[in-house]
């Protein structure tokens, strides 16, 4: 397979990937649905009558749309449609839209000039704990080794319901928050910005197909018809505010201060070729969260801050998608069980990823071992966690034995003061 559009081989966008994402361009302010390719942005608006396929003919008016929430709404079915009929269109064999210069004049757009918007409409958004390094680091931090996990954690995916307005796309800056924290154990809490800002690597998942029912059940067997594609997710903590409310309901204000993902959707099927064996799971989950499948894939994850006060980029991550414990399958398995119903558009997120080791800790709570173990940046700088000023980059990809990369692109976000409170 090859395209008629050039990139190199490190692009992060080739023919095999093609995610879909809207974005605003100087040729148009509207918002338009399109596809990543090389360093182009392929406009579906503009091309929306080329779906013709026996699935999509009657239902080009989803590329239409300022928003993906109605293609995701579609079938699985009509989403493999979409792939192979952009892949067939952008094959260097096809003369469709290659040798018609002025629809490819109107209907490219380069990612350079375009401006990225969240893709779709998040109704609702539920953030999960599925990495048993993550859970288990906390774990010690907070309570013991020996009580690292929580009783419930082996049979169920925990989580819990975030704040959907809250979440941007990537390059958006996040300020410092304010917040209650509780700086010295039985003494009277405190009120003033929040002293320790933390990133947390995660991957996220957008649930499509057709709306379920309310007291509708999708078991992890049937999951994959309701997960429309994948993106890479900042969840930013504060990590002293989030210990001083989470008990005993959970993450709060903490948390609701934004949520950056990355502006490119990646398909289940771009990311098929790089499935994994599931984690090893024991005990046996209940019924309802079992799945033979491979639903784990090897995502290579990285993390780099970079300092206001110097243009030097310090990898502090190495992780890896294929360290969560529960899927995906299993996470939307847990969300429905109760029969809450799903919707286009809404989002599910991993929990924080981290491998085993130091150099793959997902967040630097974990990273400075709770700001015990400064890690010090390549330009000289030491850092416990965030502070104003530092740019958080994510990136993640796969890549094959014959150098095919599936790319995400860049997950962004600067840190900016706390904005005076005068209230």
């Amino acid at each position: 397979m090859k395209s008629f559009i050039e990139y190199g081989p490190n692009s992060d966008f080739p023919i095999e990937n093609l995610p879909y994402g809207v974005f605003t361009s100087p040729k148009n302010d509207i918002k338009h649905i399109g596809v990543a390719i090389g360093d182009w942005i392929l406009d579906l608006n503009v091309i929306s009558h080329l779906f013709d396929g026996p699935l999509l003919k009657d239902k080009q008016n989803v590329f239409k749309e300022e928003k993906l929430n109605a293609f995701m709404g579609l079938t699985k079915s009509h989403w493999i449609e979409a792939r192979s009929t952009l892949q067939n269109l952008l094959d260097v064999s096809n003369s469709t839209l290659q040798n018609d210069s002025e629809l490819k004049q109107s209907a490219f757009v380069k990612q350079s000039e375009a401006t990225m918007h969240v893709p779709a409409e998040i109704g609702d958004y539920t953030d999960f704990y599925s990495s048993i390094h993550h859970a288990t680091n906390v774990g010690i931090m907070f309570r013991s080794k020996e009580n690292a996990l929580m009783p419930n954690w082996k049979h169920l995916p925990v989580g819990y319901h975030g704040r959907s307005s809250s979440i941007v796309i990537s390059g958006t800056p996040i300020h410092r928050p304010y917040g209650q924290t509780l700086p010295v154990e039985g003494a009277d809490p405190h009120f003033g910005p929040c002293r320790l800002m933390d990133f947390e690597l995660e991957v996220a998942c957008f649930v499509g197909g057709p709306p379920t029912a309310l007291g509708q059940r999708v078991t992890a067997k049937q999951a994959e018809d309701h997960i429309f594609g994948f993106v890479l997710m900042n969840d930013w903590s504060a990590r002293d505010i989030q210990k001083w409310e989470y008990v005993p309901l959970g993450p709060f204000t903490a948390k609701n201060l934004g949520t950056s993902v990355s502006p490119w959707i990646v398909t289940v099927e771009a990311l098929k070729p790089f499935a994994v064996d599931n984690y090893p799971q024991d005990p046996t989950p209940f019924e309802y969260l079992r799945h033979d499948d491979k639903f784990n894939f090897d995502i290579r994850l990285e993390v780099d801050i970079q300092s206001e006060k110097s243009p030097v980029v310090t990898t502090i991550c190495r992780s890896n998608y294929k360290y969560l414990y529960w899927t995906a399958k299993q996470q939307l398995a847990q969300q429905t069980v109760t029969g809450c119903n799903l919707r286009p558009g809404d989002l599910l997120g991993s929990g924080t990823i981290s491998g085993d080791t130091v150099d793959s800790y997902g967040s630097m709570l974990e990273i400075s071992w709770k700001g015990t173990k400064p890690i010090r940046l390549l330009n000289g700088e030491e850092r416990k966690f965030l502070q104003d000023g530092d740019t958080v980059i994510l990136r993640g990809y796969c890549i094959n034995e014959h150098g095919v990369r599936i790319g995400f692109g860049n997950c962004s976000g600067k840190l900016l003061p706390v904005v005076p409170f005068n209230g």
